[in-house]
């Protein structure tokens, strides 16, 4: 019993993962989780030194880093390539790196700058355009594979973010969803997981202090943490969605679908 139990436990078991962005936030809370569920990761980032010391705290026979900026596709496809070097194949590709905001948050469009949208969607959607593209290249010939986008609640919702982020992050369901259709006669599955607001380094930089008390109201008393998105990852990412593709798995505590100003059932 013991070891039927231990085999479940490990759902990634034999696996290889590549995680941009995998220095920090949701990034660093997948790449732990990919580890402990068995997989050998690969965590592709511009922080060279903080992607180091995840890897350390990993262990070297887990976790290996590579520099990698996701807008330069030289780099993409070395990372995808040191990947498939070292472990011999690449089983899952998780975009997660990207940007939520230039600078200060600007709600109206007229104040808002032609470089900084374009920088933002250059970041969101052709990175993880690159991760696809590269990702494919090598999971193609091996007949398998699966590429999970990190996308947001603004994938499917307006008013709660920037226009150039909401722009991106609804880019990106579109492109989970067309490379899911071209993909799956090769057995690849691709999907994107969009969490709510997570309460990281980087959200609390924007996000006033006293404002995260009052936007989990929907799902009372639980705020989402990165470990929470990075076990709808690690869904993504098993056997256990083999035959789930093209979808995007919303976390958010119900926030999207209810209007709460109209809801009978609001305090």
């Amino acid at each position: 019993m013991a070891s039927l139990l231990s085999n479940v436990a490990r759902r990634l078991e034999g696996k290889v993962a590549l995680i941009t962005g995998g220095s920090g936030g949701i990034g660093a809370s997948t790449a732990k989780l990919f580890c402990q569920q068995g997989a050998k990761v690969m965590i592709a980032d511009i922080q060279d030194d903080l992607g180091h010391s995840v890897c350390n705290d990993l262990g070297p026979a887990h976790a290996s880093f590579v520099h990698c900026d996701i807008t330069n596709e030289t780099d993409v496809q070395n990372a995808i390539d040191k990947s498939v070097a070292k472990h011999g194949k690449l089983d899952i590709m998780f975009n997660n790196a990207g940007l939520v905001t230039t600078g200060s948050l600007k709600p109206c469009i007229l104040d808002n700058e032609k470089a900084d949208f374009e920088k933002i969607l250059h970041t969101n959607v052709v990175g993880s355009f690159l991760g696809t593209k590269h990702a494919a290249r090598v999971m193609i010939p091996a007949g398998h594979g699966t590429i999970i986008n990190m996308a947001s609640v603004c994938s499917v919702i307006g008013g709660v973010a920037s226009h150039d982020y909401t722009c991106s992050k609804h880019a990106l369901l579109g492109l989970t969803r067309n490379t899911a259709v071209e993909l799956g006669k090769h057995g690849i599955r691709v999907n994107c997981v969009s969490p709510y607001v997570v309460r990281t380094e980087l959200a609390m930089k924007i996000i006033p202090d006293e404002l995260f008390k009052q936007i989990f109201k929907n799902l009372k008393g639980i705020p989402l943490k990165p470990e929470d998105v990075a076990e709808a990852v690690l869904y993504l990412a098993s056997d256990e969605s083999k035959y789930v593709s093209g979808h995007n798995l919303v976390v958010d505590g119900g926030f999207t679908v209810v209007n709460q100003a109209l809801s009978m059932f609001s305090e």
